[in-house]
């Protein structure tokens, strides 16, 4: 047998398909499967009945979550994964749902429109229809409650590691810019008692910020400040984090935010980048190329980039002594000194 009669079309058809995969997932956290099974292990004909399926394809749905590894069954009952119990129950703080709730109602749809984006380099989002998502969202309570939450848990693995790796004996205060709900300050005033931050987002999220803060017991260290990062002065802050913001914009955007990120920072001060930064050679984060894909449905100038790139900007802009750092999974962080 040659080497080319040992080369199947496996990985070709498991990753055409993918797609499939992934909407049995998403429509199981929709549906609040795992949340379900987070109250006790059940058979078949109890879980459809809870969560209101019809009896045609219930067990392939439930079986199909076995063979994907999210879900167990043992004798005839289906119960949660470890890892899906943790990050798939809505009524835990490690909830992720969110994030794939989101991915389900929005992204999913316009991923479809893939091959048009790549055409045209336009968005395909709810801009082709002159909406904003943001607008929507900041305009919505409850859905920025959602999307702030899901921020905190795609934030959670990095937001340790830059707690542990970063050198924050050296700094008192911090400003975390794009904040969201919160997850990241909070993290590092809990990591380092001496601390005190700043979260920096749009007025509307405020009361999604003070009560994440105050929830954690820490309202006395941490305080929001609204504004845009684009045209509003930035809070004071010996130390800028900046997490999931430059990849939405394009170059000139990315430089600005920079200077004015440098300007803004007192002598000594730092700058904490943090995405899901592409390897320079760009051939093993696919989440970090993916991201830049989705960043392409997205908005109408944004891209992913690699720690090289950020190093140069951040040099150009006037940055020293820049240095990229591995935080975890995808993730990675640049950091730069005034």
């Amino acid at each position: 047998m040659t080497a080319q009669d040992a080369v199947t079309p496996e990985k070709i058809l498991q990753m055409g398909f993918g797609f499939w995969a992934s909407k049995t997932l998403l429509s199981a956290v929709e549906l609040g499967l795992f949340t379900e099974l987070a109250k006790g292990a059940a058979d078949a004909e109890t879980l459809r009945t809870r969560l209101r399926l019809h009896p045609r394809a219930a067990r392939d749905f439930f079986d199909a979550l076995v063979a994907l590894g999210m879900l167990e069954r043992q004798d005839g009952r289906y119960r949660n994964t470890a890892a899906s119990g943790a990050f798939l129950d809505r009524a835990k703080a490690s909830y992720v749902g969110g994030l794939l709730e989101m991915a389900n109602a929005r992204l999913y749809g316009f991923w479809g429109s893939l091959t048009e984006a790549l055409r045209s380099g336009q968005p395909q989002n709810e801009a082709k229809t002159g909406e904003s998502f943001f607008h929507k969202l900041y305009q919505d309570p409850e859905k920025l409650k959602v999307f702030a939450k899901a921020m905190t848990a795609v934030s959670f693995g990095p937001a340790l590691a830059i707690a542990a790796k970063f050198p924050w004996t050296r700094y008192k205060t911090f400003a975390d810019i794009g904040t969201a709900e919160g997850g990241l300050p909070v993290h590092l005033a809990r990591a380092h008692p001496h601390l005190t931050g700043i979260g920096f987002d749009l007025p509307p999220v405020q009361p999604v910020f003070e009560a994440f803060v105050a929830a954690n017991g820490l309202s006395q260290r941490l305080s929001f400040r609204g504004g845009d990062f684009l045209m509003d002065a930035l809070p004071p802050g010996e130390v800028y984090v900046m997490g999931h913001i430059l990849h939405g914009f394009g170059l000139e955007d990315k430089l600005a935010i920079l200077r004015r990120a440098l300007a803004a920072l007192p002598a000594g001060g730092a700058l904490i980048v943090y995405d899901s930064i592409i390897d320079d050679e760009r051939r093993e984060n696919a989440l970090g190329l993916l991201m830049s894909l989705n960043m392409l449905i997205e908005t109408p100038a944004g891209y992913d980039y690699t720690g090289a790139d950020c190093i140069g900007w951040m040099r150009e802009t006037g940055f020293r002594d820049m240095r990229a750092e591995h935080l975890a999974g995808p993730a990675s962080m640049v950091v730069g000194f005034k």
